[in-house]
């Protein structure tokens, strides 16, 4: 006998449910990132991550799998030659819920769903400060070991040493920075 699926129901029938995740997967897939509620995100996800992983296959198959979903031949295009290449290796969390206001007519929960990108900028610039403070700590830490072993010198001698050597680990972050962006 066969089971209801679980989770919200989304209004109406099993059959208006499936149109509306094939839709909603048809307008991931076609722009990227959509807004809808929250339980129709929380619905597409899952559906959205199972084609996604047909699509890193290809094989005629699971492209006929994928069509019988989503009916756009220019979406399977896109989500078989451009999206499943794209995620081939990661093993999955394709997607990205992100809760934002409410809707204003209903006062709706409403939120973002999204395809993951492999590496943002923000992820790389927060990586490349982060091996900078540490390489600040290390030459602060050789220009007081070099203090401590030379007390002749000035502060202003002492001054100068650590703005050059904050301005090379500026510069080793940036160029840090800069090959992550070129490997992504």
């Amino acid at each position: 006998m066969p089971q209801p699926t679980k989770g919200p129901r989304l209004g109406g029938s099993p059959a208006h449910q499936r149109l509306i995740l094939a839709n909603l997967a048809t307008s991931l897939f076609e722009h990227g990132k959509i807004t809808t509620t929250e339980a129709k995100a929380r619905r597409l996800r899952p559906y959205a991550e199972r084609l996604i992983t047909k699509a890193k296959v290809g094989d005629l198959h699971n492209r006929r799998e994928i069509q019988k979903v989503i009916r756009d031949k220019t979406v399977v295009h896109r989500l078989i030659a451009d999206i499943g290449p794209f995620f081939a290796d990661r093993q999955g969390g394709y997607t990205r819920i992100t809760k934002t206001l409410p809707r204003k007519g209903d006062n709706a929960p409403m939120a973002v769903i999204e395809l993951v990108s492999q590496k943002t900028v923000t992820d790389e610039a927060d990586r490349a400060r982060r091996v900078t403070s540490s390489q600040k700590d290390s030459t602060q830490a050789g220009t007081t070991q070099k203090a401590a072993s030379a007390p002749d010198t000035t502060a202003a001698d002492t001054t100068a040493a650590d703005a050059t050597a904050a301005e090379a680990a500026a510069d080793a972050a940036d160029e840090a920075a800069d090959k992550a962006l070129d490997a992504a």
